[in-house]
């Protein structure tokens, strides 16, 4: 399953490359792809951790980048 999120006012690539990284990491994510361009984080998880995944993926990006608001899309 693909999920989609947009970044919002995500305006540096390091940072877009940390929150790849990190949101890479969790338990029930095949892959991770943030675009800093587009401002989209874009996963490959396991349908089962659907739910789990958003909450957690706000959690990182509020951590690595405070001002960056993250919609579902």
């Amino acid at each position: 399953m693909n999920k989609t999120y947009i970044l919002e006012d995500l305006d540096c690539a390091h940072c877009a490359a940390k929150i790849e990284e990190e949101v890479g990491k969790l338990e029930g994510v095949v892959k991770s792809t943030c675009t800093f361009l587009k401002q989209k984080l874009v996963l490959e998880i396991d349908d089962e951790k659907a739910k789990d995944i958003t909450k957690q993926v706000k959690k990182i990006v509020k951590k690595l980048e405070p001002d960056v608001e993250v919609v579902e899309k």
